[in-house]
């Protein structure tokens, strides 16, 4: 068990979060929410003691142990990737090597000699022998073969290396696990084994992550940062997500009795618990829920951005060709003899490790690249608009505050029309007059939508449009990919968005290939997972 007690953090005389009281119990997965600088991440350091709070106290059950996912990739350079993951449990790790100095001593004295046995002793009760093994199970179920489970962290690859810290911080069965952002550049394979690990782990789990669908999976609660206080809540995202918005929503409506809202709570609190999934999670989140008072709702007041496009005319019979599409980029084959049609309604999900091929073709759909070989041919009535995984170009140099930045994409030049479109995306009263080059990343992607929103095109292509948002611009986003009546070609690493929105999906495999199917995103993952057991 984890206790905050009246905990409180100021920066530079302003408290980000103050007199936070909470409990943390064995057996539940908590998942922290917030908006961008809500100090999220911050918090995690405080509970696992990097940082120190203005005031208040961490405690933690004496003998517990806590593991953290680390975020410097360059830390363990120096060793194997089997000793970084045993390190997760560094008292193990430390005992190992003191064995292995003590035997390699020519002649070993009598105190060196009962000093090993101690040491053999504690080595065994901590699971020593059979350390290698689990680090192994834990490896591979992350997608790193045995082959590499002895070469040298300087020579893995990035991407890697977060699996590794990963399976670190997993490794040795702690008390606690502290995680940060764990699904960032893992697989779907690898994301649906951590899911699958975490259900089982019977431990306390505290993480923050922009993945809902992660959240909703194995969260028995929400941890919401939100106007300096630090609040929790019985169920998952989704739960707190709909949640606020129905109390929201009825506290607006006077006119309704409170009778009335309290039976229409109920009737979603019901709704919610009765969720048929076995996991340990949802049965502990389902008899949690079953016992929650009206009073415990969450009614948070933060706010979310206005996503909304609205095509100004209706694509005609033919919308897209693409035929025997390859691109060669720096000797490596990112696409190679591509075909599809889109035909009226496709919402396409690219999808795929080759996250290169799947920004190729969208280069040589917008005309930014040539194929090598192919054709692409759009319809005349087909009018796209582009959003790019970098959106640097449309920001370098740039002296334009916000409103003049946006103008130059509108064909209404009024100021008060484009401050109602940013006004959607949360920039309200002076903030309009930023100039765009000090913009964070996720102010910049809301930017993008902004512009995207003006086009009025008919056909919409986006390559990875959550990246920086927080958790309820990426909802927003979703609702307006899913509400939208027209086509829609995407990628994104979000689950839940490529479920809800997409009809189709493109799957990019290594070798350039590409495979079609239409069908949902949660099907594909399911044939696919048919065909490897096959």
């Amino acid at each position: 068990m984890i206790t905050v007690s009246d905990l409180s953090l100021q920066y530079s005389g302003q408290p980000l979060f103050s007199h936070v009281d909470l409990q943390f119990i064995k057996g539940n997965c908590y998942g922290i929410i917030g908006a961008n600088g809500a100090g999220k991440s911050t918090f995690l350091k405080i509970l696992s003691g990097e940082l120190e709070p203005s005031s208040g106290e961490v405690s933690i059950l004496p003998k517990t142990r806590m593991s953290v996912l680390r975020q410097d990739q360059n830390a363990y350079n120096a060793y194997t990737v089997m000793d970084t993951v045993i390190m997760g449990n560094q008292r193990l790790y430390d005992i190992g090597r003191e064995k292995e100095a003590l035997y390699a001593k020519e002649e070993m004295t009598e105190e060196d000699g009962i000093r090993a046995c101690e040491l053999e002793e504690e080595y065994a009760e901590l699971g020593g022998w059979e350390s290698e093994s689990d680090a192994s199970r834990i490896l591979q179920g992350l997608g790193l073969p045995v082959s590499m489970h002895y070469d040298v962290m300087e020579n893995v690859d990035g991407r890697l290396k977060v699996k590794v810290l990963l399976a670190q911080a997993l490794f040795g069965n702690p008390d606690i696990l502290l995680l940060d952002e764990p699904t960032n550049n893992l697989d779907i394979n690898a994301i649906n084994w951590l899911e699958d690990f975490l259900l089982d782990f019977e431990g306390t789990v505290i993480v923050v992550s922009h993945d809902r669908h992660f959240l909703n999976t194995i969260c028995t609660h929400i941890v919401d940062i939100d106007y300096n206080k630090i609040k929790m809540y019985v169920g998952n995202y989704d739960f707190w997500y709909d949640a606020s918005q129905l109390m929201q929503n009825l506290m607006k409506n006077q006119n309704k009795k409170n009778e009335e809202k309290a039976q229409e709570l109920k009737e979603f609190i019901s709704r919610f618990s009765a969720n048929k999934s076995k996991s340990k999670q949802a049965t502990a989140r389902r008899k949690l829920l079953e016992k929650i008072t009206l009073e415990e709702i969450p009614a948070s007041s933060r706010r979310y951005p206005w996503v909304a496009f609205s095509p100004d005319r209706e694509v005609g019979k033919d919308i897209l060709f693409v035929t025997e599409v390859s691109k060669t980029v720096d000797g490596v084959k990112l696409l190679d003899k591509v075909s599809f049609t889109v035909n009226h309604g496709d919402k396409i999900a690219f999808v795929g490790e080759n996250e290169n091929a799947q920004t190729a073709l969208f280069k040589i759909l917008t005309g930014e690249w040539e194929p090598d070989e192919g054709t692409v041919k759009w319809g005349q009535t087909a009018t796209w608009s582009y959003f790019p995984k970098d959106n640097t170009e449309f920001f370098k140099d740039c002296d334009d505050n916000l409103v003049e930045w946006l103008r130059q994409f509108s064909s209404d030049p009024h100021e008060a029309y484009l401050r109602g479109f940013l006004g959607r995306m949360l920039f309200s009263g002076d903030e309009v007059y930023k100039p765009v080059k000090v913009l964070s990343g996720g102010e910049k992607v809301r930017c993008m939508l902004s512009r995207m929103m003006l086009s009025g095109a008919n056909v919409l292509l986006l390559d990875q449009p959550t990246n920086h948002l927080d958790l309820e611009s990426i909802a927003a986003v979703n609702n307006g990919l899913e509400a939208v009546k027209c086509n829609v070609l995407f990628s994104s690493h979000d689950h839940q968005m490529v479920q809800t929105v997409a009809n189709r999906i493109f799957d990019f495999t290594p070798d350039g290939k590409l495979i079609d199917r239409q069908m949902t995103y949660d099907e594909y993952l399911e044939r696919t997972a048919q065909e490897a057991r096959a």
